[in-house]
Order: structure tokens, then sequence, then C-alpha cells
């Protein structure tokens, strides 16, 4: 059983690094795929192989050597990248919601409010935003007072995972944590649903039933991703702490399958979301694939 659970693990980690960093690098080499939002999906990859990266590579250590220490600031950095990654992985969801209310709500104006620079501006801010609050959570679970040596209830240093072990009273941590659970979480989530509300409303407008499934489609990717990324997090995060058991196994329990949906999975399957059945990303992979195959051949002549 441990060799089937780490080469399934295994699997799903070379995939998501391989086929995340293969979207990214043909995004940046198609000219043709040079729009909002196929900039804020190379961001998305980015912070996808960071994400899985973090947790994974110590996941595979402790499934294979079954060797499950982990020094405490070996802990904090993963905490702190973990943070990151989710708040990151938020925020551009956003601005890719915002860019499809804009593209189909607002098209006249798309070209001007969705322009380089607004696109730039937005994943800076989002990039901001997720480090300076994946510092202050890091902070201030370093600055706990822990035993020498504690038994994380987790496959990975799950903030809530830490607080429990503290000697420290985390009444004002833990509320700090529901107050941006609150403010990232289901805030963002909140504005995508509207977003997708006034979407909607707008493609019912349409007239024709091949309009409105060519418009639908347009968005159909993002919001599926929006699916498989909040569902687990809303489910987890809604959930009260007595509705959490500290006996059970963190890997085979509920609550582990469901973490390792958004630890894992979400980022596996991002790549094949974005470009199964989307005609403008095979259409400009084809185009790719003329130029380099008549240059090829042109060289083959000239030599």
């Amino acid at each position: 059983m441990t060799c089937i659970i780490f080469i399934g693990f295994l699997f799903i980690y070379l995939l998501a690094v391989v086929g995340n960093v293969l979207f990214a690098s043909l995004v940046s080499a198609m000219p043709q795929l040079h729009t909002p939002m196929y900039f804020f999906l190379w961001n998305l990859s980015i912070v996808d192989v960071t994400y899985i990266s973090a947790i994974f590579p110590n996941l595979l250590s402790i499934t294979l050597a079954s060797n499950k220490k982990i020094s405490f600031p070996g802990c904090i950095t993963q905490l702190y990248f973990f943070i990151f990654c989710v708040d990151e992985e938020i925020l551009i969801l956003t601005c890719m919601a915002y860019d499809r209310y804009v593209a189909i709500c607002s098209p006249l104006y798309y070209p001007l409010v969705m322009s380089k620079k607004m696109c730039t501006i937005m994943a800076a801010l989002s990039l901001l935003t997720s480090t300076l609050n994946s510092l202050m959570f890091t902070f201030l679970t370093y600055s706990l007072s822990f035993c020498p040596s504690s038994e994380i209830n987790h496959f990975f240093c799950e903030i809530r995972a830490l607080m429990s072990l503290s000697n420290s009273d985390t009444a004002s941590r833990e509320m700090v944590l529901f107050i941006e659970d609150i403010c990232l979480v289901f805030c963002t989530f909140l504005f995508i649903m509207f977003s997708y509300f006034r979407i909607i409303s707008s493609i019912l407008k349409i007239r024709s039933l091949k309009g409105r499934f060519k418009t639908f489609s347009s968005c159909s990717s993002h919001l599926m991703s929006v699916t498989l990324f909040y569902g687990p997090i809303l489910f987890l995060y809604m959930k009260s702490n007595s509705e959490h058991s500290p006996d059970e196994d963190k890997l085979i329990s509920l609550d582990g399958i469901i973490s390792l949906l958004y630890v894992a999975v979400v980022p596996m399957l991002n790549p094949f979301v974005y470009t199964l059945r989307n005609k403008e990303f095979f259409g400009a992979l084809k185009n790719m694939a003329r130029i380099h195959g008549y240059n090829i051949l042109c060289s083959i002549r000239h030599s």
C-alpha cells in the first residue's frame, strides 16, 4: 500500500508540475496568447507549481521513508508558501472573474479597461497582498510557544493544526484568522458569484442559442476552476472546531481527502481545464508548430 500511495502521489506531483510549466512556457512563447486572460492563467500556473512543490516533496518523503519529522524552520517555511499560494490563487481567480465580466458585459470597453498596464497592476497588487498576508500569519504563528517535540495532526503545516499545538493563548490569532477568512475568502467568492450573475444575465439577452453557448464557453473553464478550488476550502473552513476530530489521521480522513483536492488535484487539473476544447489555444499551438516546421524546412534546404 505504501508503494502504491507513493506512486500515486508522485504521479500527481509530476503531472501538476510538468503540465503547469509546459502551459506557462507555451503561453509565453505564443504571441497570439498574450491577452489578459492568458496573462492571468500564466500567473496561475506559476502559483500552482509553487503551491504543490511547497507540500508534496515532504509528503512524498513521509510516504516512502516513513520519516515524519520536519524542523520548525522547515514547517514555518512551508506554512508561509502555503498561505501565500492560497491567497494568490484566490486573488488571481478573482481577477479572472473581473476579466470575464468586462469581456462579456462591457465588450466595447474591454481593450480600455483590461489594458496591459491594468493587468500588470492587478497582478502586482495580488502578489503584494498575498506576500504581506502570508508574512503576517507566519510571524503570528512563529511567535507562539511550542513544546520541543509536537505531533501535527495533518500531512502538512496547516495554520489551524499548528495553533492547536501551541501552549500560548491563540484566541486573538484565531480571531484574526476568522476575519481574514471573511475578507479574503468569502468576499472574493461573493464578488465572483456577483460577476457570474451579471455574466449569465448578459448571456440570456443573446437571442441565438449558438451565441449563448459560444459566450458561455469562454468562461466555463474559469467557473470550473473556481468550483474545484473554492468548494473544498469553503467546506473545511465553514466547519466549527468541534467538528474536527483531533484523533483522526488527516491523510485518510474526510478533511485530509478534501485538503488533497485543493492542494494537489486543483493544480494538476488547471492546465487541462484551460486547454481541453480550447480552440484559441490549439489554434495558436498549430500556428507556432507550422512556423517552426517551416523554419526547420528552410534551414534544411539552405544547408
